[in-house]
C-alpha cells in the first residue's frame, strides 16, 4: 500500500511513529523556511510540515505543490505545539513532520473550490465536473451514509431470513404509470426490451417460486418529466413477503426505518414511535396532500357552516355549490416589527401563491397583537361579533395569528392548502431539520377516475389487492373501492410505498376491463402473471422504498442529485459524459432502426 494510516485517523497516541500519508493537497501555506500542507483523503485532514533546514528535499518538494497534487507523504507524527491545535479537526493535536514528499500526480486549478462546502457553485459547473463535486467533504459524507444506510438494509434484511436476488434489466414493456424506456434487440429485428420502472412483475413471481422473502436493492428507470425528487434512473429497495397481511409489512418496514435512522443517522430525532397513522381521505382534508409534512400543524379547518352565516357572498354561494370553505391558522405572522402595511404584502404574497395554484383569490383576517385594536384583513367585517368568536375558537387564533380562507373545488382547495402550507413552513421557520415525521398514509382509494379516456386508472398498480370489504364495489361502485396499499411518508415526501397483491387470477383479470384494458391486449401483456397464477399462489404483499429519498432526508438535502453520484439533470442529460448522445448509423442498421426527428420550429 502507498499509505500506511489514512489523513483521518492520527492521534496524540501516534506521536513519534513514521507513517506514510497520500492524499489530495487541501491547502497549501508558504511560511518562509515552513510550507504546511493539509492533506486531505476520504477520511480527513492531517497537516504536513515541510522544514527546509531538517528536511530541504522533502521541503523543495512541497514547495511545488499546490492545490488538488495527489502527494505522498512520509514523515514522523508529532503533537502540535501548544495554542496551535485545530479542533475542527479530529488529527487537529498532531501534525506530520514531513521526511520525503512526493508528487504523485499534478492539478490543474480546479473551476471551483473543493475545500468549502459553504461555497455556491453553479449547477451545470457541479454536474459538467462531477468527479471533482464528488471530493467535496459535503459530497463525501453523502455517498458514505448512502453506503452505510444500504449496507445497514442488507444486513437487518439477511437477519430475519430475505435474500436479495437479481432481477432482469432487460424486461418487457408494459404500462405501470410511467413511459419505459425501450431497449431495441438486434436478434429479434422490430423487436424491443424494456428496462424496468420496477420489479413488480419479477418478484411476485418469486413469490409464486417459492421464495417467500425476497429482497433487492435494484436499478429502475422511468422515462419522466425530471424534477428534485425524480432521475430518470433511481434505486429502490424492493422487497415483498409470502403469508402476510398489510399489518405485517407495514410492522417490520417501520422498525426497520427506525433502527436504520437510530444506527446512520443518530442526530435525528423521531416525531413518533408508534408512526401515526393518517387514512388518505383524512390527509387530503387536513392537508391537501398524500405526502403532507408532519412537523408542523398549519391544517386546514372546514368551517363551511360557518361560513354560510356570514354576509361574504363568496363563501355563502360556494357553500350552496357544495364547495368547501376552509381555513388554515398562520401561528404568529403578526410580531411588533411587523407593519400593517407589511401584513397586506404577506397577505398579498400568500394570496399569489393560491391563484398560482388556480384559486380565484385568498380572502384572510390577521388577529392584531393589541386586543383593543380592530382585525386587519379584506373579510373580517364581513362576519359578526359572534361568528369571530366562534371562528377564533376553533382554529385557537390568538393575537399575531392570521387565517387563511380557502374556498373553490375540493381539488383546487386540496393544491392551495398543500402550497400554502409549505410555503408556512419555511417562511414562519416552523420546521425542524433535525426531526423525522415518519408516518403511514393508508386506505388509498383504488382507483382514479380518468375524464379525458373515460376510463379507472389504477391509483397504485394494477396488482393491488382491493380491502377486502370492498371487493363487492368493483361490480357496483368502483371509485369507493379502496386499495389495501400503504405509504410511508417523511417531511413532506413519500419515501415508500407497496400493498397486498392480488393473488387469485379471476380476481386479476377482473381488474383489467375495469381500467380499459381488452382480455386479450392483457394477456399478451400480462399473459406470464396470470400463467403463473394458475400453480398455486401464497397470499403475498410487499413495498418499494426510495433510497435515493430516503438517504436525501437523512443527510438533510433537498435534491437527490446530491446523495447520486452521477446523477443527470432536469432535463435528463449527463453534462460530465455528454449524453445522451447520437449513435453511429452503422449501430442503427444492426439494430433495424431508423430514426425521424421532428422538425425544428
Amino acid at each position: 500500500m502507498m499509505k500506511s494510516h489514512t489523513c483521518g485517523e492520527l492521534r496524540d497516541s501516534h506521536a513519534g511513529q513514521r507513517v506514510t500519508l497520500a492524499g489530495w493537497v487541501n491547502n497549501y501555506r508558504d511560511q518562509g523556511g515552513v510550507i504546511f500542507l493539509d492533506l486531505r483523503d476520504r477520511w480527513g485532514i492531517t497537516q504536513i510540515v515541510a522544514n527546509r533546514e531538517t528536511h530541504p528535499q522533502a521541503h523543495a518538494v512541497a514547495d511545488k505543490a499546490r492545490s488538488e497534487y495527489v502527494v505522498q507523504v512520509k514523515g514522523v507524527v508529532r503533537q502540535r505545539p501548544q495554542g496551535s491545535e485545530n479542533p475542527n479537526l479530529t488529527t487537529g493535536s498532531i501534525e506530520v513532520v514531513a521526511e520525503e514528499v512526493k508528487i504523485l500526480a499534478a492539478a490543474k486549478t480546479p473551476p471551483f473550490y473543493i475545500n468549502r462546502d459553504d461555497e455556491k457553485i453553479d449547477e451545470s459547473l457541479r454536474m459538467k465536473h462531477r468527479y471533482l463535486d464528488l471530493r467535496r467533504p459535503k459530497m463525501q459524507r453523502n455517498l458514505v451514509l448512502r453506503h452505510r444506510a444500504i449496507k445497514f438494509i442488507r444486513d437487518y434484511l439477511d437477519a430475519r431470513g430475505f435474500i436479495e436476488v437479481e432481477t432482469p434489466i432487460l424486461f418487457k414493456t408494459t404500462p405501470e404509470g410511467a413511459r419505459d424506456f425501450l431497449v431495441p434487440s438486434r436478434l429479434q429485428p422490430g423487436k424491443f426490451y424494456a428496462l424496468p420502472q420496477s420489479p413488480q412483475q419479477l418478484k411476485q413471481l418469486l413469490m409464486v417460486a417459492g421464495v417467500e422473502k425476497y429482497f433487492q436493492i435494484a436499478r429502475c428507470f422511468r422515462d419522466e418529466d425530471l424534477r428534485g425528487q425524480r432521475q430518470p434512473e433511481f434505486t429502490q429497495l424492493d422487497l415483498e413477503m409470502s403469508f402476510v397481511e398489510r399489518e405485517d409489512v407495514m410492522q417490520l418496514n417501520e422498525a426497520l426505518m427506525t433502527a436504520l435512522v437510530k444506527e446512520v443517522a443518530p442526530e435525528k430525532r423521531l416525531l413518533a414511535e408508534p408512526f401515526p397513522r393518517l387514512l388518505y381521505k383524512d390527509a387530503m382534508e387536513l392537508y391537501g396532500s398524500d405526502k403532507p409534512d408532519l412537523r408542523f400543524d398549519c391544517r386546514a379547518m372546514d368551517i363551511s357552516d360557518l361560513a354560510a352565516k356570514s354576509s361574504f357572498p363568496v363563501f355563502v354561494n360556494n357553500v350552496a355549490e357544495g364547495k368547501p370553505v376552509k381555513v388554515i391558522r398562520a401561528p404568529k405572522v403578526v410580531t411588533a416589527e411587523v407593519s400593517k402595511t407589511r401584513v397586506k404584502q404577506i397577505g398579498a404574497e400568500l394570496e399569489a401563491i393560491a391563484k398560482a395554484q388556480g384559486a380565484k383569490g385568498l380572502a384572510w383576517i390577521a388577529v392584531p397583537l393589541d386586543e383593543t385594536e380592530e382585525l386587519q384583513g379584506p373579510i373580517a367585517k364581513y362576519f359578526s361579533v359572534e361568528q369571530k368568536a366562534e371562528l377564533f375558537e376553533r382554529t385557537q387564533a390568538g393575537p399575531g395569528d392570521m387565517l387563511l380562507f380557502i374556498s373553490d373545488k375540493r381539488q383546487i382547495v386540496y393544491d392551495v392548502t398543500d402550497a400554502l402550507r409549505q410555503h408556512l413552513g419555511k417562511m414562519l421557520n416552523l420546521i425542524d431539520p433535525d426531526l423525522l415525521a415518519l408516518a403511514w398514509v393508508i386506505d388509498f382509494p383504488m382507483f382514479l377516475w380518468d375524464e379525458e379516456n373515460q376510463r379507472w386508472d389504477p391509483s397504485q398498480h394494477m396488482f393491488t389487492m382491493p380491502m377486502p370489504e370492498d371487493l363487492p364495489l368493483l361490480d357496483t361502485d368502483p371509485g369507493a373501492a379502496r386499495g389495501s396499499q400503504y405509504d410511508m411518508i417523511c417531511n413532506g415526501y413519500e419515501v415508500a410505498g407497496g400493498s397486498i397483491r392480488i393473488y387469485d387470477r379471476d380476481l386479476q383479470a377482473k381488474i383489467f376491463p375495469l381500467i380499459g384494458q381488452q382480455m386479450d391486449h392483457a394477456m399478451e401483456q400480462f399473459g406470464h402473471i396470470l400463467e403463473a397464477f394458475e400453480y398455486g399462489v401464497p397470499p403475498h404483499g410487499g413495498i418499494a422504498w426510495g433510497i435515493d429519498r430516503v438517504v436525501a432526508v437523512l443527510a438533510n438535502e433537498p435534491n437527490i442529485r446530491e446523495v447520486i453520484a452521477f446523477p443527470k439533470t432536469q432535463n435528463g442529460s449527463d453534462l460530465m459524459a455528454h449524453c445522451p448522445s447520437e449513435p453511429d448509423p452503422r449501430q442503427l442498421e444492426e439494430l433495424f432502426v431508423r430514426v425521424e426527428l421532428p422538425q425544428e420550429d
